[in-house]
C-alpha cells in the first residue's frame, strides 16, 4: 500500500500522481481538460470519439474530419503541459485503427482502449514508446486480452483499467448485472483483475491495476488502493471543472441533477448507458423515434434502422449545450457534486483527503 498516495510507473513512464482522468467523448475531455489534470501531476486523457461534425452541424468527411480534428487537439494539449497524457479510443469506433495510427503519429503518452475488447490493438503499435491500456469490466475480459496479447502478439497490457457498474457513460454489463448490486461490483471485480494480472507479470514487467466507476472522493480512492489498486481513474468529478471543454449548460445538469435522475438507457452502441434525464431521455425511452438518418457510420456496433435515435448527434448537440436534443452522461455519483471549482482545487482536496484516509 502507498500510503504517500503518489508516483505511478507504467513501464518507463511515472505519472506524478495516480489518477487518470478518464476519456469523456464528444468534446467533453479535450484540451483544456486533459492539459490542467496532466499539469497537476495526474494523467489527463482525451476521448477520441465524436470529434467529426462542427458547431454548425457539418458532418461531411466525418472520418476525416474526426481525424484532423484529433490531431489538432493533442498538438493544442501538448502545447499546453509537458507532463504525459492519454487518449482514450473506443473499438466500437468504425474509424478506430485511423484514430490510433493519428495517436502514435502524434507520439502520445498513452492510449485506453474500451466499449469493447481491443484484441486486435498491439498490432496497430508501431513503436515501443506508446502504452496501451485497455478497459475491462470482469476477470474475464481481463484473462482474455492477457491471453491473446501474450499469445498472438508476444505484449502484455502496460496497465488494464477496471471499470465497475457504477461508471458513467457507456458499460460492459448487462442490465441484469447492474442490479445485481451484491455480486457484481467494482470491489469484487477488482480483486479478480488483480489475480488475474499478477498471474501474467514477470521480471520484467508488472501491469497497474487502475479502479474506476462510481469513485467519487479521497475516502473512496483510499478503499481501492487499499485492496490492491495501484490507481483510480476518475470522469464525472472532472465535468464540473472550469477548465473542462463541454458547455456550460452540460453542467448545469450535472449540478441540477437529483439522485433520481441518474438512469439506464440503452444506447445505439449496443451497451447500457448511465446518464441524466431529461425530457429528451424521457422520449427516447419511451420508443419514440427520432428523424436522424445517418450522416456519421461512426459505430461498427450501430444498426441505423434498428435505434430509434443517433447517440452521436445527441451528445453532439449536449456538448454544445443543446439539452433539448441531447443528454448528458454520467456516472452514478453526479448528483452529488454541487459546484463547479478548477482541477486545481479539486485534485488538491482529493489528494488530501486520500492521504488522509490512507495514513489511518
Amino acid at each position: 500500500m502507498n500510503n504517500e498516495f503518489k508516483n505511478l510507473n507504467i513501464g518507463n513512464l511515472q505519472i506524478e500522481l495516480p489518477i487518470f482522468q478518464g476519456g469523456m467523448g464528444v468534446r467533453v475531455s479535450s484540451s483544456s481538460l486533459a492539459s490542467a489534470v496532466s499539469n497537476e501531476g495526474g494523467l489527463g486523457v482525451i476521448a477520441a470519439v465524436g470529434l467529426g461534425e462542427d458547431i454548425d452541424g457539418n458532418v461531411a468527411n466525418y472520418n476525416e474530419r474526426s481525424r484532423t480534428s484529433f490531431r489538432q487537439i493533442i498538438r493544442n494539449t501538448r502545447k499546453l503541459t509537458d507532463k504525459p497524457f492519454g487518449v482514450n479510443i473506443m473499438c466500437a469506433l468504425t474509424n478506430y485503427e485511423d484514430l490510433v495510427n493519428a495517436a502514435q503519429e502524434e507520439s502520445v503518452n498513452v492510449i485506453i482502449s474500451g466499449a469493447g475488447l481491443p484484441l486486435r490493438l498491439p498490432s496497430l503499435i508501431k513503436n515501443k514508446t506508446t502504452k496501451i491500456v485497455p478497459i475491462v469490466s470482469s476477470g474475464r475480459a481481463a484473462f482474455i486480452i492477457c491471453s491473446t496479447w501474450k499469445r498472438r502478439y508476444n505484449r502484455l497490457p502496460d496497465a488494464v483499467v477496471v471499470e465497475g457498474p457504477l461508471a458513467g457513460g457507456h458499460l460492459g454489463y448487462s442490465i441484469d448485472e447492474l442490479n445485481d448490486k451484491e455480486h457484481c461490483s467494482l470491489e469484487n471485480i477488482l480483486e479478480e483483475v488483480i489475480k488475474i494480472t499478477h498471474a501474467f507479470e514477470n521480471n520484467t514487467q508488472k501491469i497497474p491495476v487502475v479502479a474506476a466507476g462510481g469513485i467519487f472522493d479521497g475516502k473512496d480512492i483510499a478503499r481501492v488502493i487499499q485492496l490492491g489498486a495501484s490507481a483510480v481513474q476518475m470522469a464525472t468529478r472532472f465535468v464540473c471543472t472550469h477548465e473542462c471543454d463541454v458547455s456550460l449548460e452540460y453542467k448545469k445538469a450535472y449540478l441540477a441533477a437529483k439522485e433520481e435522475d441518474i438512469v439506464i438507457i440503452k444506447s445505439p452502441v449496443g451497451m447500457p448507458g448511465r446518464v441524466i434525464r431529461n425530457e429528451f431521455v424521457k422520449r427516447i425511452t419511451s420508443g419514440e423515434k427520432m428523424d436522424f438518418g445517418c450522416a456519421y457510420k461512426c459505430l461498427a456496433t450501430c444498426d441505423p434502422g434498428k435505434v430509434n435515435y443517433c447517440i452521436a448527434k445527441a451528445l453532439v448537440n449536449a456538448s454544445y449545450g443543446r439539452m433539448d436534443k441531447g443528454f448528458a452522461m454520467c456516472g452514478s455519483n453526479a448528483y452529488r457534486i454541487k459546484n463547479i471549482v478548477s482541477v486545481k482545487e479539486l485534485i488538491s482536496e482529493l489528494v488530501e483527503e486520500t492521504r488522509t484516509c490512507l495514513r489511518k
